[in-house]
């Protein structure tokens, strides 16, 4: 029934690597289904026939879709069916765009969508890097124009191994180090990393380790496109007539210079704006639907201009030197009601984080193939429509929000103090209320300043800045610090890189040309490392030297202490009954988790330690011979009951009052009296018996 199936192995980092074609989904473009160890995804590629019409870009989607089964569960939702993506299936997706999207010839327009679907997951084998190659593999064989294939490894770092290719869930659990790599035979496209501080040169190492297994990879997916590639499709080119655009640039282009000459957005907006109009008088007879094409002739003309200037004049189109920073600034402390609150401001851009604590029953729930199910600090970042001066009314975060909001958060986990040291959950919000390019670098500066604020004790300040590129046909090219819009916008890089004085923290690298030489990447690390290193020296600690030595007034208090498991029911109760008292009395929040971790919270720093103090005799084993202070809580004819320690209660046996006979236990002691005892022990119903006649002796 198949008469196409073929399989084709490789040994991929000591596990095989299998692409089956020619068996599932033969009516996309292009198919494959991976498999890398146990983890397992279908692959598809489909296009549409036709070029859409009326738009100036590549219609281009990637799906990474999550299925529960993969992992052997059903999911949590009242449907119990898998809902809208998860962020880790959003990252992935964007993590697979980026090296994919450069590769499309210029001029396409047709609709390209890319499914991956997740059917087995073996945590060993990163489902992650399967789809990245499973994509690679579904273009590269279909009929889809694409410039490809392209390879993907994951980088770890032990104190043990060194370098490791693809490691193993257990060794990512021991790394330093979370690098993907994607590249050509020739060229990096992309890189995306979290680290603990790892240096620049340990970083360009591990990317360099990448990219040869990735020319071996390659190399074997060629082989597969030699053996079942189709013909690449004839599609009609959108490019704009090259006559009609050297006519309309020869007529504007001193215009478009003058208004592009300026550090301020609204001004170099404003004065575009006539010169649009006067474009479309000229020229609108002579060219039908130039109205339509009008977007993308103005972004040539301005792209042609900048690119030159940058390339031959080293000209900035705010003036800078290119390893020169706008104008910085920093603000804490802005609001006294929010726990942590930070400002920066790079230039026209200008990012808002307010920090908020709260207690471990905070941590997020996550629903997801992969094996974490908690996150303790999470960063989210909002960009509404006025940072940009649009008039755009606010719905929920899109792909580019969530991206920039985890680039962020895994720019600050290293530097975070561990649940024991600082018991808390953390939420950071960065709100970008002003855009003019590096906003993802400027919201991991300003989550900096509001931890600092909020007193929580990060190891170092981080701090992220922006490298830019423009490449010319000859193969030279020059880099640009910190890149405002417009430069990203024109430009062929950007290389987003977070950090400490130590190391780096965190690499986003966006690209719009076929990939990085060595070169390049060496170039953009040395640079970014300088600029983050004036950054947190000349700004960061300016603004708030250390992180304050307490936590807010309107911040919950914490205190966290382990107890046995074994003792876990205790302080809980039957149906929770134990617990609930100690809250209502105290005021207290507790939160228990299963090896005996007990976090304790509440605004009242004497309402929290009161809590601590009761937990702490439940679970108090009392030591034979042992003498203890209590109170008498109630008397009976035989002797008297003493609370010893908080919910521990013994009885003192009227023979065992005094060192003389005891008529009435009255005559001893009476409710509410503070009286020394001996421990003796616990009867064969677990009672506690005490002595007081025996703690006199002592």
């Amino acid at each position: 029934m198949f008469e196409k199936y073929k399989t084709f192995s490789y040994d991929f980092a000591g596990r095989p690597l299998v692409i089956e074609t020619g068996k599932m989904a033969g009516l996309a473009n292009g198919s494959a289904l991976i498999r890398y160890g146990d983890t397992a995804i279908l692959a598809c590629a489909t296009a549409s026939a036709k070029p859409r019409d009326g738009i100036d870009f590549l219609p281009l989607s990637i799906d990474f879709e999550e299925r529960l089964y993969a992992v052997g569960r059903i999911p949590g939702s009242y449907l119990r069916r898998e809902g809208r993506p998860s962020e880790k299936a959003i990252l992935t997706a964007r993590v697979i765009d980026r090296p994919i999207r450069p590769l499309f010839p210029k001029d396409l327009r047709n609709d390209v969508v890319l499914s991956l679907l997740v059917l087995a997951v073996d945590q060993d084998s990163s489902p992650e890097i399967a789809g990245m190659i499973g994509a690679s593999v579904a273009l590269a064989i279909s009929d889809i124009p694409w410039n490809g294939p392209i390879g993907g490894v994951f980088m770890g770092l032990t104190e043990e191994e060194g370098l490791i290719i693809n490691p193993t869930a257990e060794q990512r659990d021991r790394s330093s180090l979370e690098l993907t790599v994607a590249g050509t035979k020739e060229k990096v496209v992309m890189i995306e990393a979290g680290a603990a501080e790892v240096s620049d040169d340990m970083m360009y190492d591990a990317i360099m380790k990448a990219h040869e297994e990735i020319k071996k990879l390659v190399a074997f997916i060629d082989t597969v496109v030699a053996e079942v590639g189709k013909p690449k499709f004839e599609y009609p080119s959108m490019e704009l007539d090259h006559d009609m655009f050297d006519e309309i640039f020869a007529y504007c282009e001193k215009d478009v210079m003058n208004a592009l000459d300026t550090d301020d957005k609204n001004i170099r907006d404003e004065r575009m704006q006539p010169i649009e109009d006067d474009i479309l008088e000229k020229f609108s007879e002579k060219y039908e639907g130039l109205d339509v094409m009008l977007p993308e002739l103005i972004y040539k003309i301005q792209k042609k201009i900048v690119r030159r200037w940058l390339l031959e004049d080293k000209k900035r189109v705010d003036g800078r030197q290119m390893d020169q920073i706008r104008p910085l600034a920093a603000e804490v402390h802005l609001f006294d009601r929010d726990h942590g609150s930070g400002m920066f401001t790079r230039g026209q851009t200008q990012v808002l984080t307010i920090a908020t604590l709260g207690s471990i029953a905070d941590v997020q729930m996550l629903d997801g193939i992969s094996e974490e199910e908690t996150k303790r600090y999470m960063h989210h970042y909002n960009m509404p429509g006025y940072s940009v001066g649009e008039a755009k009314a606010s719905r929920s975060p899109g792909r580019r929000e969530i991206g920039h909001g985890a680039l962020a958060e895994r720019a600050l986990i290293p530097v975070l103090p561990s649940v024991e040291e600082f018991p808390y959950a953390i939420r950071c919000v960065s709100e970008v209320i002003s855009s003019n390019g590096s906003t993802s670098q400027a919201s991991v500066c300003g989550s900096t300043l509001a931890l600092m604020d909020a007193g929580v004790p990060i190891k170092a300040p981080v701090a992220g800045i922006s490298c830019g590129l423009i490449t010319a046909e000859d193969g030279s090219w020059t880099t640009m610090i910190d890149i405002q819009g417009l430069e990203d916008f024109y430009g062929d890089m950007d290389f987003k890189v977070a950090g400490t004085h130590k190391g780096i923290t965190a690499i986003q690298m966006d690209l719009k040309i076929d990939g990085l030489t060595p070169e390049i990447i060496k170039e953009a690390l040395a640079v970014t490392h300088k600029g983050r290193d004036y950054i947190i020296d000349e700004v960061l600690l300016k603004a708030i030297p250390e992180p304050r030595p307490e936590v807010s007034e309107y911040a919950p208090k914490m205190i966290s202490m382990k107890i046995p498991v074994e003792k876990i029911s205790e302080v809980i109760g039957t149906k929770g009954k134990v617990i609930q008292s100690i809250q209502a009395d105290t005021g207290a929040k507790i939160d228990i988790e299963d090896d005996g971790s007990v976090f304790i919270s509440g605004i009242e720093k004497a309402g929290i330690e009161a809590a601590q103090k009761i937990i702490q005799g439940i679970i108090f084993e009392p030591e034979i011979g042992a003498v203890y202070e209590g109170v008498v809580t109630r008397v009976i004819p035989i002797g008297a009951f003493v609370e010893f320690a908080p919910k521990k209660e013994g009885m003192v046996h009227i023979s065992k009052l005094d060192k003389k006979r005891t008529e009435r236990v009255e005559d001893v002691c009476n409710v509410g009296d503070r009286i020394k005892v001996k421990f003796l022990g616990q009867d064969e119903k677990g009672r506690y018996n005490l002595s007081r006649r025996d703690a006199l002796d002592d």
